[in-house]
């Protein structure tokens, strides 16, 4: 889940983190990201409400506007077939490819994508999103951040330093995952750990991205007598009440946390096996895969009766619903919806454009839903330990997991935090240990399922020169 990396600025020594943080250039950028982050993050917020009515025009809208009397069974078909070629297109001809594969995991730090990639990207990422593919907004997003907030600094001052740019793109970036994730506090702390920041130099990289993010949210809490866009929010609402946990509940949460690693290795292996042919014949791949998830969606909605939503799309809208409704799915139709949508998973990962974390945090959860049948097991912290154990298995970083399932779970999401913990860091060596030795070494989410290997310094070390 990389941005295309152009123009990567190389590495350079940090300097005295006070030294910098006392300098005029750094109090610049400082105020050149509490002037990005309100247009970046209206940005963002646009293009999230963007993806999200094309959703509800293809799906819903189109088929009585052709004078169909109701949306047939079919009709993901065309659609997904065609978001398949147009996807294949762009990532063939356009510059940058669409940006790199959700199959690459989550490793930003190259250098922020120039204006005709960040089309693409934009363009590639849209098109899987509104058409179905099973994807996620956050790569988009964070291309969209970095690559519009280095563009403005490009052409308010040619020739600046490729630090300033590093830190500058890194602080876009903040502000435009925050919109997503609804914390300019958890966008810091999940590019924080994806990019492997520590060390004396944290706060001086950090500041600029949490200036950007923090200013940006009155985009959509408002200002005065503004009222803002209204935040996007991932809590799921009405859960029941859980006090504390169990004995039980933390062997639950050795064997959910196994369990996760095994099943994304799985979705993994199946990708794996499917990039290398398409990419050797993509234009016709893509279309057939897109054909070959809605299929998939199809054949779950006729065999259970549920919508081909629960299949298509990301998931992060459609989880409060899946969530809600529990009690009208029975044990057969959350087993088939989790192999039918890993299937589907597997598929857009190497076909599509996009993110590979709400497809995983869904997929924890019906797990989770699943297994809450079970003695023992109450359902809020099934759904919460099988969130946070397939997100871990999938993105490799164990911190970012216990957060996003925390922030899911809204008030319940401090009595399961230490289930949370357990069952993450569980997935987390299991899926280590799953891991093939013979994989290519360099990825943070490798796409074979290899184990990790130590992230090389992030652009934005750049940032410790004084110079900056």
């Amino acid at each position: 889940m990389t941005t295309q990396a152009t123009n990567t600025p190389a590495p350079v020594a940090a300097a005295d983190p006070v030294t910098l943080l006392r300098s005029r250039r750094y109090l610049q950028l400082l105020v050149i990201a509490a002037v990005l982050g309100v247009p970046i993050s209206a940005v963002a917020y646009g293009y999230l409400v963007l993806s999200t009515q094309l959703q509800g025009w293809l799906y819903q809208d189109l088929p009585g506007a052709l004078g169909l009397a109701a949306v047939p069974a079919w009709w993901p078909l065309p659609l997904l077939g065609v978001a398949g070629l147009l996807v294949g297109l762009v990532v063939r001809y356009v510059p940058g490819r669409g940006g790199e594969s959700p199959l690459s995991g989550f490793h930003p730090g190259g250098g922020p994508p120039d204006p005709v990639p960040l089309l693409g990207i934009a363009v590639a990422a849209l098109v899987s999103l509104g058409f179905g593919a099973v994807v996620g907004p956050e790569a988009p997003l964070i291309a969209i951040g970095g690559g519009l907030a280095a563009a403005t600094v490009r052409l308010a001052r040619r020739g600046a330093p490729a630090q300033t740019l590093a830190v500058v793109a890194a602080a876009g970036s903040f502000a435009a995952i925050s919109a997503l994730l609804g914390s300019p506090l958890a966008g810091a702390f999940l590019l924080m750990e994806a990019v492997g920041i520590g060390g004396a130099m944290l706060r001086a990289i950090l500041l600029p991205g949490l200036v950007a993010s923090g200013i940006g949210t009155l985009v959509f809490i408002g200002l005065d007598a503004w009222t803002g866009f209204g935040t996007f929010t991932l809590a799921l609402p009405d859960l029941p009440p859980f006090t504390r946990p169990d004995i039980a509940q933390f062997g639950w949460a050795l064997g959910i946390g196994v369990a996760a690693a095994v099943l994304v290795a799985a979705v993994r292996w199946i990708a794996v096996l499917l990039r290398h042919r398409v990419e050797r014949h993509l234009l016709v791949a893509t279309p057939l895969i897109g054909l070959a998830v809605a299929g998939l969606a199809i054949a779950y909605a006729q065999a259970t009766g549920h919508d081909v939503a629960d299949v298509l799309f990301s998931g992060e809208a459609g989880l409060p619903a899946v969530v809600g409704t529990h009690a009208d799915y029975t044990v057969g139709a959350l087993l088939l919806l989790l192999v039918i949508k890993s299937l589907a998973y597997a598929g857009s990962l190497v076909a599509f454009r996009g993110g590979p974390t709400f497809p995983a945090v869904f997929l924890g959860a019906v797990g989770g839903i699943a297994l809450s049948h079970l003695p023992g097991l109450p359902l809020v912290p099934a759904i919460a330990m099988g969130m946070g154990a397939t997100c871990a298995a999938m993105l490799q970083l164990p911190l970012t997991s216990v957060l996003v399932a925390s922030l899911i779970m809204g008030s319940d999401g401090l009595a399961v935090m230490p289930l949370v913990i357990v069952a993450v860091a569980v997935s987390f060596i299991t899926s280590a240990r799953l891991a093939p030795r013979s994989a290519a070494a360099g990825d943070s989410a490798p796409e074979t399922g290899a184990e990790p290997q130590p992230r090389p310094a992030p652009a934005a070390h750049g940032a410790g020169r004084s110079s900056v």
